[in-house]
């Protein structure tokens, strides 16, 4: 009798109905209830400022502006879930994969409820206003990507679409980030210096995985040289935008990556952090040396 009960109490860890903050066993993960709770703080850190009233003059356009900002950042970070766990040599690292790409939709599904939101719940007049304007245009096509990768995402879908159809449909979600970072350069009036920065950093994921075979780091040497080719490359879009939209001649815009007076411009940055990945690299190689007199102790 109690042999038979004991499906039904385990039928919670099952990976249909797993929560977040456990692993595949179903038991409780400290790793990822700990990401899981950093991707909500930038949401209640907004709640708490709407709460407050700290959220400036037009508290409806800021809380877009922030959602928006965070999305993009937030699906950057799951572009980079797959080269950290190739850096450290740490398969752990992929249990939040699925997490920070969901939590990347939900901002900008946010983002796109709140426009709505500012535009009166008018659904017609948002439809308008996303054909008529091309940066609305690809903000929304790159959602609609995001909502079909979210919807897709789980272990049901892998099975019903199979493995290599699964996959050939999420690498899509490089084609995605472009469209989020063409969607947020063109909507940036003022300063762009977060819209080039995101750029950067995603130029940087793309040259990684240019650099990388299939499933493992590219050799040190090669991260080395990703450096100066995305501060370079985040230059080069910078100049690019200002060339195009305002007129200002590319070349003082390159040499201004060169005067920190008034601090770091986007491409030093961005070299700054492919300097880091140099860094985990190696970190990473060190920890696999480590590991291996260890295993061969034990054998």
């Amino acid at each position: 009798m109690s042999t038979r009960a004991a499906p039904a109490t385990a039928a919670p860890s099952r990976p249909g109905t797993r929560a977040p903050w456990r692993d595949r066993q179903g038991a409780f993960s400290p790793f990822k209830a700990t990401v899981l709770a950093a991707l909500c703080l930038p949401a209640l850190w907004l709640a708490y400022q709407a709460a407050a009233g700290t959220l400036g003059g037009r508290p409806l356009m800021e809380a877009i502006h922030q959602t928006g900002l965070w999305g993009t950042r937030i699906l950057l970070l799951s572009l980079l879930v797959s080269p950290l766990r190739q850096l450290l040599r740490e398969p752990r690292v992929m249990l939040v994969r699925r997490m920070v790409g969901v939590a990347a939709m939900t901002y900008i599904l946010g983002h796109f409820t709140l426009y709505i939101a500012d535009q009166g719940f008018d659904l017609v007049k948002v439809a308008t206003e996303i054909v008529l304007r091309f940066y609305l245009t690809i903000g929304f096509v790159a959602l609609a990507g995001l909502v079909a990768l979210g919807i897709t995402s789980t272990d049901g879908w892998v099975k019903r679409m199979g493995g290599r159809r699964w996959q050939l449909l999420h690498r899509a979600a490089y084609a995605i980030a472009l469209l989020a970072m063409v969607h947020f350069i063109l909507q940036t009036k003022l300063d762009v210096t977060e819209a080039m920065l995101t750029s950067g950093l995603f130029l940087w994921l793309m040259l990684y995985r240019l650099a990388g075979s299939k499933g493992s780091a590219p050799p040190l040497w090669q991260l080395a040289l990703l450096v100066p080719a995305a501060a370079v490359g985040t230059a080069l879009i910078e100049a690019s935008w200002y060339g195009l939209f305002t007129g200002i001649p590319a070349l003082p815009v390159l040499q201004a990556n060169l005067d920190v007076e008034f601090g770091l411009r986007p491409a030093l940055w961005v070299g700054i952090v492919a300097a880091g990945m140099v860094l985990v690299g190696a970190f990473g190689r060190w920890r696999q040396s480590r590991k291996r007199p260890a295993r061969r102790a034990v054998a």
